[in-house]
C-alpha cells in the first residue's frame, strides 16, 4: 500500500529512485538514521517506500522528523512492514490497548504521575519476546513531551554479539533462553499477569543468539523477559544472562534518542534492545507517545 510521501520544497512530488539513496543520514551513536524529507500523511511512490525499507534493514532504527499522523495514517504506514500486532496489556480500567494506542505518564484524569502505570518500559527489552512470533517493529510518534528529558535508549545486539570473545560465542552457541511474561512482571516489580495472560502466553524458549531473517546477521536475543537458560541450572543461567546484558548495554553499543515533537521513531526488535529513561520530572510534565507494533516471525 503506497501511503508515504516525500517532501520537496517546490513540486511536492516524491524523489526519483536516484535520489533515494541519500534520503536518510546516520544518527550520532552506535546505530540509526534520520530524515526530515518525508511527509507520511501523503502518498509516496514505490521507489521511496523501498528506500525506507532498505534504510530500515541497514540501520535498524529510523527517525522521521516533523510528522503529525492520526491513528489511521500511522496504522497504514506501519502496515508497509507487515501485519499489525494485537496487544495483551490491560489499562487501569481493565480494557486492552487498541492497535494504535498511547504510552503516557498520565493518570485516568489526564494528570502527570510520578510513578508510571507500566514500569517495565524502563528495563532493557525487545518487545513481545515471550510470544512464539515476537514483534518485528515498534513505532512511536511524539505527541507531547516534557521540556527536557524523557529519552529512549537503544542497544545494538548485532554489534554486541560481534564484540563477544570467541570463547563466549562458543559457549552460547545453540543455547535457548526461556522467555516469560510472568518472570518479567516479577523482575520489574510490575503487577502479576492474570491467569488469562499466562494461558495466552506461557513461557517459550527462543535462541539466545538469533539470526536476522533479512540480513543473516547474528545478534543476542536477551532482555527483561529472559528468565533462564534451557537445560542449565537456574543460578548459572541467570548469571550468564546478566553477564550478557551488562556486556550488550555498554555505551559503545548505544544510541540515546532525545525526542522532538513530531518525531516518528521505529526500530527492529529482532536485533535491538530498548528502554525508556525516567530523566524528567515525571509527576510534573506530560509525556505522550502514540504507538503501534508490527508482528514478527518465529526466531531462528
Amino acid at each position: 500500500m503506497d501511503t508515504l510521501h516525500a517532501r520537496t520544497a517546490t513540486t511536492g512530488t516524491a524523489p526519483s529512485p536516484s535520489a533515494t539513496g541519500s534520503l536518510f543520514r546516520p544518527l550520532g551513536g552506535a546505530l540509526g538514521a534520520e530524515t526530515d524529507a518525508l511527509d507520511l500523511a501523503q502518498p509516496l511512490d514505490a521507489a521511496t517506500i523501498e528506500a525506507v525499507r532498505a534504510a530500515f534493514r541497514e540501520h535498524h532504527l529510523l527517525v522521521i522528523r516533523n510528522q503529525t499522523l492520526d491513528k489511521e495514517r500511522m496504522y497504514r504506514f506501519a502496515e508497509l512492514f507487515g501485519p499489525i500486532e494485537n496487544h495483551m496489556i490491560r489499562l487501569a480500567d481493565g480494557s486492552k490497548w487498541d492497535a494504535v494506542h498511547t504510552i503516557t505518564n498520565l493518570d485516568a484524569a489526564g494528570n502527570p504521575v510520578a510513578k508510571p502505570f507500566i514500569s517495565s518500559n524502563y528495563f532493557w527489552h525487545t518487545d513481545k519476546s515471550f510470544l512464539p512470533e515476537p514483534s518485528l517493529l515498534t513505532m512511536l510518534q511524539a505527541v507531547e513531551l516534557p521540556p527536557d528529558g524523557g529519552d529512549t535508549q537503544f542497544a545494538d545486539m548485532g554489534k554486541a554479539y560481534d564484540a563477544l570473545p570467541d570463547a563466549m560465542k562458543r559457549r552460547i552457541e545453540g543455547l535457548k533462553s526461556v522467555q516469560s511474561l510472568e518472570f518479567m512482571r516479577r523482575y520489574t516489580g510490575s503487577a502479576p499477569p492474570t491467569e488469562e495472560d499466562i494461558a495466552a502466553a506461557p513461557p517459550i524458549a527462543h535462541p539466545l543468539v538469533r539470526t536476522h531473517p533479512e540480513t543473516g546477521r547474528k545478534s543476542l536475543y536477551i532482555g527483561m523477559y529472559s528468565a533462564r537458560i534451557e537445560g542449565m541450572p537456574e543460578e548459572e543461567g541467570r548469571g550468564l544472562l546478566e553477564e550478557l546484558l551488562a556486556h550488550a548495554t555498554q555505551e559503545r553499543f548505544l544510541y540515546t534518542h532525545k525526542w522532538q515533537l513530531g518525531d516518528l521513531v521505529f526500530w527492529d526488535n529482532r536485533c535491538l534492545l530498548h528502554r525508556a529513561i525516567a530523566n524528567f520530572e515525571m509527576g510534573k510534565h506530560r509525556r505522550v507517545l502514540m504507538r503501534i507494533v508490527v508482528k514478527g516471525t518465529v526466531p531462528n
